[in-house]
């Protein structure tokens, strides 16, 4: 199998396996408990912790909670907050009185376009900026709708689907000068391309293990110091009474290590995937007409992911094409992951404005650490005739582009 969906999520590297192994039966212990053992867990558990606040440019390792996910740090990053800064209201004049207002973009991962939109129940006003059609969300568009009374904004650190790259700096500087917070969903960013929390000024982002072949369930919530938070998990008060629940020290271990191996490579890698990127876009759109880069990285001065590739291919359904990939070990997706088994249209590249009819035949490819040339140069011939066939059998595709049209 050529596996081409590392956006979605990564396998765990043998390195980092290697790291983790000894504290699933010979390291066991509680970092909570005060015995020897446990002494001995919290020390490696503070030993990842100061890893991870190295790797994405904290000011201190307490700035970092450990969390069961992005989702989870996702959640934090808002209720956690949220509660502190704007408490929900009590009284008779509780169902009409606003919390305050929240900007987030609508090309946003579901955990937080969801959260938010539960969060519109919970007494919040939330305003969703859509990016401009060149992928990315643009300050002036921010600054126009930042009110006094926006709490938070939160605008994801690069897209999972297209892979462009915003300009968190700016907008976390745009909304500091109206007086919010400044929230990014960075899961998709770590360890691809550098990351400083401090030198991007944002208070608050969220971080998964999986995407960096780490282990699923770990995840990370940097809150900058002096951020008012209420914590939602209510128990034992671990984490600094922050995140109650006895610590995932083999999850933090491999976290840490896969954190470490991929900054390591990071401007290696980055080349190498950007090259295979680029050539696998050549080699599709200039054998197959009517098929385009949703958004071009070729020459592009802006900055994208190194290895997401999103392909609008007209006249063909996603779903059609990804089984017929899959039954030749092609993997995948069309859209995101997180919606692959919805009948919709990908939300992300309705916001940037491609028609539902030409969303529908959208394909993601997204390369990694064990992808290579030959796995590129084979999904390329293998998607051609597929595509040429699917659309000999559609009436539609012929009538608008056929050789009579």
């Amino acid at each position: 199998m050529a596996y081409l969906d590392y956006a979605a999520t990564t396998p765990v590297d043998k390195r980092v396996l290697e790291a983790m192994l000894p504290y699933f039966t010979e390291h066991f212990g509680n970092a909570n408990s005060l015995y020897k053992v446990g002494r001995d867990a919290h020390h490696t558990l503070e030993a990842a912790r100061a890893t991870i606040a190295t790797g994405i440019g904290a000011a201190r390792p307490s700035e970092i909670i450990f969390t069961s996910g992005g989702t989870e740090a996702d959640n934090a990053a808002f209720v956690s907050v949220l509660n502190r800064i704007a408490p929900p209201k009590e009284g008779a004049s509780a169902a009409t009185t606003t919390r305050g207002h929240i900007i987030t973009s609508a090309y946003e991962h579901p955990g937080v376009l969801n959260l938010v939109k539960w969060l519109a129940k919970q007494g919040f006003e939330v305003s969703f900026l859509n990016p401009r059609s060149d992928g990315y969300i643009h300050v002036d568009d921010l600054a126009a709708e930042l009110r006094d009374d926006t709490k938070i904004v939160s605008i994801m650190h690069s897209n999972n689907e297209i892979g462009c790259v915003n300009d968190i700096r700016s907008l976390a500087k745009c909304a500091h000068e109206r007086g919010a917070l400044f929230h990014t969903d960075a899961v998709q960013s770590l360890g691809k391309i550098p990351l400083n929390m401090q030198d991007l000024g944002v208070d608050i982002a969220s971080f998964s293990a999986h995407k960096i072949y780490g282990p699923k369930g770990m995840g990370a919530l940097y809150l900058r110091r002096g951020i008012s938070f209420e914590p939602f998990l209510k128990g034992g008060g671990q984490e600094s009474r922050r995140r109650s629940g006895t610590q995932n020290v083999v999850g933090a271990v491999g976290f840490a290590k896969a954190l470490e191996l991929c900054l390591a490579e990071i401007d290696e890698e980055a080349t190498r995937l950007s090259s295979l990127r680029d050539s696998l876009i050549d080699r599709v759109t200039s054998n197959l007409e009517n098929t385009q880069a949703t958004v071009d990285p070729r020459g592009c001065s802006n900055q994208h992911i190194p290895g997401i590739v999103s392909l609008l291919i007209n006249g063909v359904e996603g779903e059609s094409m990804l089984l017929q990939l899959d039954n030749l070990g092609y993997a995948i997706s069309t859209g995101s992951a997180c919606s692959s088994g919805s009948l919709d249209p990908s939300h992300v590249l309705l916001s940037i404005g491609v028609k539902k009819e030409i969303a529908h035949g959208s394909l993601r490819v997204s390369l990694g650490r064990f992808t290579t040339e030959k796995d590129v140069e084979g999904f390329a011939d293998a998607l051609i005739p597929i595509v040429e066939r699917l659309r000999a059998m559609s009436p539609v595709y012929q009538r608008y582009f056929g050789k009579d049209a």
